[in-house]
């Protein structure tokens, strides 16, 4: 029988239930007199951390105080009983910091300083604090606990040297060796991102550490889910990552997105945003502060909505968005947290199914033409049109339930409904697409942390369902009116499991080494309906003038991928300024469900789940006036499968590896403080990505990156130039590797922001200029080819190649009325 969207859905998030019953039985000791510890929490970059839960336990007792850090991150617990204490500082979606052998009442015990950086899972670290001001001033950088070559971008890089229309797209170009444009203008379209020879689709995404990506392929899209003004932050983890680390594709690395942070104090900023392109954007957002009711204060919630609409810098490619968030704390006891969030995402647009213009077009009209006003044409905008609404939501819970455990649970539901109509190259009652990509979600992530004598042991799994509707069907742009059959119709049924088990054992107090593995397991229960013959076909019958006569109404198909993936990594603290470490780990990428896309949908022996082994070492160093991350990475891939028909078993496909990819190279950032608040940035890469078999480069590798940026912080301005430079590389040409060859191309942003700090009432007004492409370039950075690849034959220009090339420049001019109401 077919499949229904109405189909009963196993209960999950059970243990988020158990966790907030299990926290009713967690209670505080009773203070004692005594001595008294006190200290500061900050970011990993060096920034004040109000509301982090501080844990404070006498080393050789069960004495334990919980205390909550304040407005200016500084927390204190006086009456503390003689001894030697342990001292744990922790925040929802962040690395727990523990500061062993404090003695209360001791020189320093009052000002000792605890630094907090983000996690994709929960993890627990012993860091000695180091105070930089580079570190504190960097656009980005990696963290003294690293393990993987990683970059953390943080809040006010993305809040001052990002466009307010931003997407993460413009957000992850910062990081060493990443590109990604879209070509209709900043945050104007779906665009990708680019590193180390992956493309989208070869490495997981995820938000507050739940991975979201579409079910037919492991994509992602940037127009929405999560538009700019909802990223607090960015972990970059350019690796398989450790065993903890979840998602359905951590074969290149992990894009780990984080929501902003609650304020305890309360908040409202309302935006006007108007510049290029006939782009303006609404915004408001509000912070509520801590409130409750009498003297208990223990929630927060923090509020966005807004509105984008733009011409495009591309014509008539028009973008109206609506959207909301909202993410609610609340306190259950000092052990115990509730988060609550959800967004929604409303897009209109007239994107074609073509991104860009062919070179005769550019010559004719110019590098912005895409499409035109006269519905004559074949690419009238009237026929292309896009009606996309996402919708993300979860519940999570995080508690220490004492005896060194540690619990994070995040039950969550997604949605995406991609409703697209395109036209092609000619008008006819055929030559229109109807198109839908449409799924649901549900799934959990449960983490368990605890902490031992020799180590900290973490254990979980992340389950999810899905449900997915998608079909294209041949339609009259002028009417919309459907053929009878089409292109491809299929509903199917998803489920990933992911249980993990690690243990860090730290062999010395500079040395920890971490090992652990991973099961990866994803079924697929797939009904494909008969078609025109584009894709599955008839199954027992025949095509008759694109009908399908005689058979059956779908055919059904069940795959089960799974695969085992181990990590290990050693990190060992030269100095309490320089840690360097090693990894090695395992990724995988299931196979897309186009393998069913053949006639009669016959696959007799399913491919296995593609993988990468990664071998990368780096190091961190972190001074007063400079930083310095460096890492070096070899990694062995699997390329997709491709597929040929065996004659001797029907023509049915044989699917088969087209051979190993490698991809190497070196990567470095730095931060140079001059004085002042003027800093120096610097990011490089040198790689090449090549096949094995063929020495040829992978598609979209550049040989080479480079980023200079210079910004000027200090009391209420924030100015910053930054360059990024994206070595030459090639675009494949059909089944032909390194044919078509691109030219190394600029990017240059410049941004000034004059913003009231501190504590002022009117706390967050601000007047921000964002000139995004300052020089106006218009590199070509793709190219499709008109005509396929010729064994012998070099590729040539043609008038008709499709370009992907650089939008013009964009200006945005930002006026927020901020007002910071004083309790």
């Amino acid at each position: 029988m077919g499949l229904s969207p109405h189909r009963p859905i196993r209960a999950i998030g059970f243990a988020t239930l158990w966790f907030v019953l299990m926290s009713g039985v967690v209670c505080l000791q009773a203070q004692q007199g005594g001595a008294a510890l006190g200290g500061t929490v900050l970011d990993a970059s060096g920034k004040i951390f109000p509301n982090a839960v501080v844990k404070i336990k006498n080393e050789s007792s069960d004495y334990v105080r919980m205390v909550i850090t304040d407005g200016e991150g500084r927390f204190s617990a006086a009456g503390l009983p003689a001894g030697t204490y342990t001292i744990e500082a922790s925040a929802p979606g962040f690395v727990t910091t523990v500061r062993t052998g404090q003695h209360p009442g001791t020189g320093g015990a009052d000002n000792i300083a605890l630094y907090l950086s983000v996690a994709g899972m929960s993890d627990t670290v012993t860091v000695e604090a180091v105070v930089s001001t580079a570190a504190d001033l960097a656009p980005s950088g990696n963290t003294l606990d690293a393990r993987s070559a990683a970059t953390i971008i943080s809040a006010p890089f993305i809040q001052n040297f990002t466009s307010p229309v931003s997407d993460y797209v413009e957000v992850l170009n910062m990081a060493p060796g990443t590109f990604g444009v879209n070509p209709n203008g900043i945050g104007l379209g779906d665009s990708k991102i680019f590193f180390r020879g992956f493309q989208d689709g070869l490495y997981t995404m995820t938000y507050d550490g739940i991975p979201f990506e579409d079910t037919n392929t492991p994509t992602h899209h940037s127009w929405v889910f999560f538009p700019g003004q909802w990223i607090g932050g960015v972990n970059f983890d350019r690796s398989p990552g450790t065993a903890s680390t979840i998602g359905p594709t951590n074969f290149g690395g992990s894009v780990n997105l984080l929501s902003r942070e609650v304020r305890p104090d309360p908040d409202i900023r309302a935006s006007i945003s108007y510049g290029s392109f006939n782009t303006r954007m609404l915004d408001l957002g509000i912070d509520s502060g801590m409130f409750g009711f009498g003297k208990s204060k223990k929630s927060n919630l923090l509020i966005d909505v807004h509105q984008l609409l733009s011409d495009g810098y591309q014509t008539y490619n028009h973008q109206k968005r609506i959207a909301g968030s909202g993410k609610y704390q609340y306190q259950v006891t000092p052990n115990t947290t509730i988060t609550l969030f959800t967004g929604i995402v409303d897009l209109w647009t007239n994107t074609p199914n073509t991104k860009g213009p062919t070179r005769a077009q550019v010559d004719q009209f110019g590098p912005n033409y895409l499409m035109t006003g006269d519905p004559s044409m074949p690419n009238y905008y009237g026929y292309n049109f896009y009606h996309v609404q996402s919708e993300f939501s979860y519940i999570g819970v995080t508690s220490n339930l004492g005896h060194g455990w540690r619990l994070d649970n995040k039950t969550y539901q997604y949605r995406y409904w991609n409703k697209q109509n395109y036209n092609g190259t000619t008008i006819t009652a055929t030559s229109g697409v109807d198109k839908l990509n449409g799924y649901n979600k549900f799934g959990d992530v449960l983490s368990a942390v605890k902490d031992l004598r020799w180590g900290t042991f973490r254990t979980g799994v992340w389950y999810e369902w899905a449900y997915t509707d998608r079909y294209q069907i041949p339609s009259d742009p002028r009417t919309w009116v459907n053929t009878p059959f089409g292109n491809f119709h299929e509903h199917f049924i998803t489920q990933s499991w992911q249980p993990f088990a690690e243990y860090e054992f730290r062999a010395t107090s500079r040395l920890s080494i971490t090992a652990g593995v991973k099961y990866a397991q994803y079924n697929m229960h797939l009904n494909q309906f008969a078609d025109n013959g584009k894709t599955i076909g008839c199954p027992g019958g025949k095509i008759v003038s694109s009908v399908c006569v005689g058979g059956v109404a779908f055919v059904t198909h069940d795959g089960i991928y799974h695969s085992w993936l181990p990590s290990i990594d050693a990190r060992y603290r030269l100095k309490r300024n320089w840690t360097a470490y090693a990894q090695f780990g395992e990724g995988s990428v299931v196979p897309p469900s186009s393998v069913f896309d053949v006639k009669n949908a016959e696959v007799s022996v399913l491919p296995r789940p593609t993988m990468a082994k990664t071998y990368q070492m780096g190091s961190v160093l972190k001074f007063s006036r400079w930083t310095l991350d460096l890492d070096a990475y070899y990694i062995h891939f699997q390329n997709p499968y491709v597929s040929t028909p065996d004659p001797n078993n029907g023509n049915e496909p044989i699917y088969y590896l087209p051979g190993p990819s490698n991809t190497k190279g070196i990567e470095a950032e730095s931060n140079f403080v001059v004085g002042h608040g003027l800093s120096l940035y610097l990011n490089g890469t040198m790689g090449a990505a090549k096949y094995q078999n063929t020495s040829w480069w992978v598609a979209s590798a550049p040989r080479n990156t480079a980023t200079v940026g210079v910004s000027y912080q200090r009391k209420s301005w924030d100015l910053g130039f930054f360059n990024k430079r994206i070595g030459s590389m090639w675009n494949d040409n059909g089944g032909r590797n390194q044919a078509i060859p691109i030219d190394a191309f600029n990017v240059t942003n410049a941004f000034i922001n004059y913003t009231m700090k501190d504590r002022s009432l009117f706390r967050g007004s601000k007047l921000a200029l964002s000139v995004n492409n300052l020089f106006d370039q218009h590199s070509i950075y793709g190219v499709t080819a008109a005509t396929a690849a010729t064994a012998g034959v070099a590729y040539a220009q043609s008038p008709n190649d499709q370009l992907l090339m650089l939008p013009g420049r964009s200006v945005m001019l930002t006026l927020t009325a901020g007002f910071a109401p004083r309790r």
